[in-house]
């Protein structure tokens, strides 16, 4: 199924039911897809004019291809702001954990403009990211991926940026929305892979993502810029930050990530 397939079905059914298939990492499931699923449960507790400002999550176990059951609650919901938590289980076991503040657009004196996205070589002149069984996960077979700055995973790289291109191209090309948004910055391999000499283990411990509104007019299947920078690493665990910008250069997203590694 593409992912707007699923998105489908998560709508119809009012929440995800079942991990589909082809989207594994490692023992686990891609973290972005998840986080989606857990993310169009809480936003069906908020009105529609209500915009995701914030949304963090917990990875608290790896989700598995069992049945999950997703659950979500409203914290308070004042005139502004919506602050919603949600959970998703399997076996009773708490495997997911988000907050989700959403808040409707009001005038104000402040503005901040947004930094431009990198000068990236077009897509069509960067490398591929290869897809190699056992060593790249599963569902990075979704996306199509361009390097333009730093190097592939395993590398032995000093460089502590990586990014490029990335799109999908699983056939999903219907107007962009959070829930894709979420795939597609999660998409890349963490920024501090490269750094490593061999294939070794890595996974998000926490992650908090914020958007800026509105969206672009775009489709999930087009060409998005990304840039993440591992800001600190030691003791096994790296912290990454990230955006994703529009193929314009329009700032879409800001992404923190709090990452282990076992090297």
């Amino acid at each position: 199924m593409t992912f707007d397939q699923l998105l489908a079905e998560w709508r119809a059914h009012g929440r995800a039911q079942q991990v589909p298939t082809g989207w594994t990492q490692g023992r686990a499931t891609f973290g972005g897809l998840v986080a989606a699923m857990l993310y169009e449960k809480m936003a069906a507790h908020v009105d529609a004019d209500a915009s995701l400002r914030s949304l963090t999550i917990s990875f608290v176990g790896p989700v598995g291809s069992d049945a999950i059951d997703i659950s979500s609650t409203t914290l308070r919901a004042g005139r502004s702001v919506t602050q919603v938590e949600g959970h998703l289980r399997q076996d009773d076991s708490v495997l997911l954990a988000g907050l989700a503040s959403f808040g409707k657009g009001r005038e104000s004196n402040i503005h901040v403009a947004t930094d431009r996205a990198p000068e990236f070589t077009g897509p069509d002149e960067c490398e591929a990211l290869p897809y190699i069984p056992g060593v790249v996960p599963e569902f990075t077979q979704k996306f199509d991926y361009r390097i333009a700055r730093g190097q592939l995973p395993f590398s032995g790289s000093s460089d502590n940026h990586l990014g490029g291109w990335v799109r999908f191209k699983d056939g999903s090309n219907a107007p962009v929305t959070i829930s894709h948004l979420l795939t597609l910055i999660d998409a890349w391999p963490p920024a501090i892979l490269p750094m490593l000499r061999a294939p070794a283990p890595a996974s998000s411990l926490a992650w908090t993502v914020e958007f800026i509104e509105p969206l672009p007019a775009l489709k999930a299947d087009s060409w998005w810029q990304y840039l993440a920078e591992v800001e600190q690493a030691a003791d096994g665990y790296g912290v990454i930050q990230a955006r994703l910008w529009d193929a314009d250069g329009r700032l879409v997203a800001f992404s923190r990530q709090t990452v282990t590694v076992f090297d």
